[in-house]
Parts: structure tokens; sequence; C-alpha cells
């Protein structure tokens, strides 16, 4: 009787122990992908967003000092 219940004390404490590192693991993980994440929507994203909109704008006002090849034809005529 006192040896089943001295076994069952230890496996419940090698269940805890287990479920424990199992939890914690997790949590790393979970910390990791959050925080990459966080990282990457509020620090990086705003600066490539940035980017493409400063890339847009420049490509608009180059475009509007050419004209098209057609036209270009068109006018010469």
């Amino acid at each position: 009787m006192v040896g089943m219940l001295i076994t069952l004390f230890v496996l419940g404490i090698l269940g805890f122990v287990a479920v424990s590192v199992v939890l914690g693991l997790m949590g790393a993980v979970f910390g990791l992908v959050f925080g990459l994440a966080g990282f990457l929507l509020f620090k990086v994203a705003p600066v490539i967003l940035i980017g493409w909109v400063v890339l847009k704008i420049i490509g608009k006002s180059r475009h509007r000092d050419r004209i098209s090849p057609a036209d270009q034809k068109w006018l010469d005529s």
C-alpha cells in the first residue's frame, strides 16, 4: 500500500515536471514568435512603407517629365 502511494507520488511529480517543461518551452517559443512579429510590425514595416511611398512619389514625378514614344512620334509628325 505504501509502495503504491510512493509510486503514484513519484509519477505525479514526474508528470508535473514534464508538463512544466513543455509549457515552459511553449512559452519561450510563443515569446520569440510574438517578439519577432512585433519587431517586424512596429519597426520594419513602417520603414518599408515609407520607402515604398517615397519611391512611388519619385516615380510619378519622373514620369511626368517624359512622354511615351508613341506620343513623341505623334508630336513629330
